[in-house]
């Protein structure tokens, strides 16, 4: 049985043994200084007749399945009846799943009423993967997120006051040594605002090279250190108040892989990053100034 995606095709790590349906090509923004996932593809929202015959394809090929991705960028840009129309399909071919997903804009979710929202999530989808990158206004200018802290925080606030989860990244290292404090600080204030089922961080990287990132980047970009990386981390996790939030940093971007919950392991966090810098050349702790 012959299938094909478009490429590049991304998902996220705990997506890998879903069956995946590329309702869209590439992401609607595309935008982004630090991202180049989709710089090769023109955005587009693949019609139902074309995704049904794929649909059907793909529940043979994954019989049993329980989770289902939608890719590419942020499918959830579809309108609310174009994605009930496509959860229906999909329910009706893989039989009902126990968790469709998809990555989101925050004004993605925006864009959608209260009730289409509900009946989104009554027809299966359960969990959104939103890059919120950072909390700080000032950097979501500078990398040209189309977002500020509080529509972020209005958005995913608006998804589970629908029963919809959420799994959120922030982005190590994003803003440079120039904004490394008040990205920390700030994501952690924007994080606990909004408690996410799922919280993980990645390492920025730079696939095309600092000078192309540097060319995109609306400001003094100073790239961080392995020890800087690890610090400002750690200001970012002693800062959080959340709840439950189950915590990975075991992105292949990633210098050091974490695991928790918190703030139940944030103790056992700080102390592996604690060590971490005290073991890594020049990596002498020493207390960040006080952020209150």
């Amino acid at each position: 049985m012959y299938f094909r995606y478009d490429e590049p095709l991304f998902r996220p790590p705990a997506e890998a043994n879903s069956a995946i349906i590329q309702a869209t090509l590439g992401c609607s923004w595309n935008r982004c200084a630090f991202c180049d996932m989709y710089s090769s593809k023109k955005f587009r929202a693949r019609s139902f007749d074309e995704l049904k015959p794929e649909i059907e394809t793909l529940a043979t090929l994954y019989q049993g399945a329980k989770k289902v991705f939608l890719a590419d960028g942020n499918a959830f840009v579809l309108s609310a009846n174009r994605l009930v129309q496509l959860l229906e399909e999909i329910n009706r071919q893989f039989g009902r799943v126990q968790r469709v997903s998809a990555y989101a804009l925050p004004r993605d979710i925006l864009s959608k009423t209260d009730d289409e929202l509900k009946s989104i999530r009554a027809n299966g989808l359960k969990l959104l993967y939103i890059g919120v990158e950072t909390g700080d206004d000032e950097l979501l200018k500078l990398i040209g997120k189309g977002e500020t802290a509080d529509s972020t925080v209005e958005g995913i606030l608006k998804a589970h006051n629908a029963g919809i989860e959420t799994s959120v990244m922030i982005i190590n290292g994003l803003g440079g040594k120039k904004y490394s404090l008040q990205h920390a600080v700030n994501s952690a204030k924007l994080i606990s605002r909004v408690n996410p089922k799922f919280l993980s961080t990645l390492t920025l990287s730079m696939p095309m090279g600092e000078a192309h990132f540097k060319n995109k980047f609306k400001g003094d970009y100073i790239p961080l250190t392995v020890v800087e990386l690890f610090e400002e981390l750690r200001t970012f996790i002693g800062l959080l108040e959340i709840d439950g939030a189950i915590y990975r940093s075991n992105h292949v971007s990633n210098n050091l892989n974490l695991s928790g919950t918190l703030s139940k392991d944030r103790e056992m966090l700080l102390a592996q990053l604690d060590r971490a810098i005290a073991s890594t050349p020049g990596g002498l702790y020493h207390s960040s100034p006080s952020m209150l």
